[in-house]
């Protein structure tokens, strides 16, 4: 399901994670968007956020995420969130995780949002 507004990605992002959801997850983002999954690491491209994203599903997430800020000049947002995931990690341990997500998005020539900068923990 495609974003029709900038804030509405993250949102559609945990859903799709949260239902398993891959190519679905992945479609939210431009072709050589960038995701910074921790401090330090950035990938780019849809492969390398496939492979990213294929880590959470993993992890059977529930995750929540309600927009809290948007900041949008014609078509370029940036959106900043607070998101929390649970989750299983490899040898069935209890994962959670919290974080401040900042992310850069872009309206398509056919109206709907994507990602085009993801950093899952914010400017670190």
């Amino acid at each position: 399901m495609p974003a029709n507004k900038s804030e509405e990605l993250m949102v559609l992002l945990g859903q799709a994670l949260n239902s398993g959801d891959l190519e679905g997850a992945v479609a939210l983002y431009e072709p050589e968007a960038c995701v910074v999954p921790e401090p330090g690491t950035m990938v780019k491209g849809t492969a390398a956020i496939r492979e990213v994203l294929t880590g959470f599903l993993a992890m059977k997430p529930t995750i929540t995420a309600p927009p809290s800020q948007v900041i949008q000049t014609g078509d370029v947002a940036a959106v900043f969130n607070s998101w929390s995931l649970a989750g299983t990690g490899p040898d069935g341990s209890a994962v959670a995780l919290s974080g401040n997500s900042a992310e850069v998005v872009r309206q398509q020539s056919d109206g709907t949002w994507r990602y085009v900068i993801d950093s899952f923990f914010g400017g670190v």
